[in-house]
């Protein structure tokens, strides 16, 4: 029996590929990076084809490296950068556009638009998301709007649309698969995270032809083979997962409560909150975590637009260090900030602010400030937004957090990590596997096909490397955190 699975972790940088055995084990991995394109100030785009070919390189070249035949795969389990979206002609697959990413702003004017209409609360309630350039249903908007002619070959149904695990899918399948899952459906600003199908109300709202948009399946699902001609045999194509819920099924963060917290470009952090939807009134987004079957699971998610990136920027921007690794190093020599705060909004405020014209601060600036103070301000910075969004969901959810698991490239700075769980005041719990997402497509798409047998089996299979226990008193936690709600206060726009 086959007992692998490929997992296609299509990401804002690179597109990856690692294959799994049965004791959750990676044994070949291979990525390729690809380019960023940006237009504009605040407009950030793919090359789909782009997308596409490095994608299927790092998956024909992980099979090679790992000698196995492609009957030795079970399945192909896609987890993906969420709210980016493609338009592409039905018959010959080509791009009407570029990619329009999740990060970019450019249809802040259209969000505006709805806000001032008066549909936030309509917003809310149907997708659970706040109104926001971020998401996708916008970005759909904008590209028929944009290319002379495209909404004429929407309305014929000649093109089709969706998020990047379609396109992929799409792909994979020879042009025969127009599909998506809940966890990525849910991030468009047009899906109804109740009735669990695209809104009627919403799609007329936004003038997006339903047609264009994929038929919705489970998570974890077998929903078609290959083509042949790709791996030299087809392989099913068992789940699809947005990133972060990707990490946190990887995460095994299977039961009501528990948490993971991602620290990458952007920190995102999602709590399971059961079978029930739970409304936010802080600030958060209420999303789909996964489908299994008829059983769909939700969680309460707190998007940070900025963790890792500010490391980049000391040392891209600012020629602190030429190694992001060297900053624990330099941020050690300071026992504290020297109360200097660092605010990273560089492109606004996320969760649980959303304060898109919101821009980077740094408060309590002395003469005897240094580089050390500044890089220890900004490894802080992503603990300080960890525990806004913490803050925001006991609120939401009445639940109190007893750990937090983390993954990301940012978790194995130990320095991070101490003081996350200090001014949490909550234990942070790091796997031994960090690759939490790829991980979490791979579990899904092997409970479809048999090669993991239930939830609990994949549960037994977590193992932490490193506990880290809150050690600061709770008064100096009191202390520092008002100080950074004070340097936040700072920064808001409306301020």
């Amino acid at each position: 029996m086959a007992d692998h699975i490929l997992a296609l972790d299509q990401g804002t940088t690179s597109s990856r590929a690692i294959i799994f055995d049965g004791e959750c084990n990676a044994i070949a991995k291979a990525q390729r990076e690809f380019k960023q394109i940006y237009p504009s100030p605040g407009h950030v785009e793919h090359d789909p084809l782009e997308i596409w070919g490095t994608q299927l390189a790092a998956a024909q070249e992980v099979l090679q490296q790992s000698k196995l035949a492609p009957e030795d795969i079970a399945g192909i389990g896609i987890t993906n950068q969420r709210e980016t979206v493609v338009i592409w002609d039905k018959k010959t697959g080509q791009p009407v556009h570029n990619a329009i990413v999740w990060q970019s702003r450019i249809t802040s004017s259209i969000c505006d638009r709805l806000k001032a209409d008066g549909l936030t609360d309509l917003v809310q309630q149907k997708t659970g998301l706040i109104i926001d350039a971020y998401f996708s249903g916008t970005k759909i908007q904008y590209i028929l709007d944009k290319v002379p002619g495209l909404r004429e070959r929407a309305n014929k149904g000649e093109v089709l649309c969706g998020t990047i695990d379609t396109f992929l899918l799409w792909n994979l399948s020879g042009g025969k698969l127009h599909v998506t899952d809940p966890t990525n459906a849910c991030r468009t600003m047009l899906f109804n995270i109740h009735t669990l199908d695209w809104d009627e109300e919403l799609l007329k709202i936004l003038n997006i032809p339903r047609e264009i948009l994929p038929e919705v399946q489970p998570t974890s699902f077998v929903y078609g083979d290959t083509n042949s001609q790709l791996f030299g045999k087809s392989i099913p194509v068992a789940a699809m997962v947005g990133d972060q819920q990707g990490a946190t099924f990887g995460q095994c963060c299977f039961e009501k409560g528990t948490a993971k917290n991602t620290y990458g470009t952007g920190c995102f952090m999602l709590l399971n909150t059961g079978s029930e939807p739970v409304k936010s009134n802080n600030g958060l987004l209420t999303t789909v975590a996964w489908q299994l079957g008829d059983k769909v699971t939700y969680c309460l998610e707190g998007s940070i637009f900025i963790a890792g990136a500010v490391v980049q920027w000391l040392r891209d921007e600012m020629q602190f260090f030429t190694d992001s690794a060297e900053i624990e190093k330099l941020a050690a020599e300071a026992k504290d900030t020297g109360g200097v705060y660092l605010v990273p909004a560089f492109v606004g405020l996320g969760a649980p602010y959303w304060d898109q014209d919101a821009r980077g601060t740094i408060t309590g600036i002395t003469r005897g400030t240094n580089r050390s103070h500044l890089a220890r301000a900004a490894l802080e910075s992503m603990a300080y937004q960890t525990a806004d969004v913490l803050t925001a969901m006991t609120s939401d959810s009445g639940i109190d957090l007893k750990f937090l698991k983390v993954d990301g490239g940012a978790c194995a700075n130990d320095m991070l990590m101490q003081f996350q769980a200090d001014i949490l005041g909550v234990s942070v719990e790091r796997p031994q596997i960090l690759e939490s997402t790829a991980l979490g497509a791979a579990f899904l798409a092997g409970l479809a096909t048999g090669v993991w047998k239930d939830m609990d089996t994949i549960a037994s299979s977590w193992a932490l490397d490193k506990e880290f226990v809150p050690s600061m008193t709770e008064d100096n936690r009191d202390k520092l955190y008002s100080g950074w709600k004070e340097a936040v206060r700072r920064t808001l726009s409306a301020t």
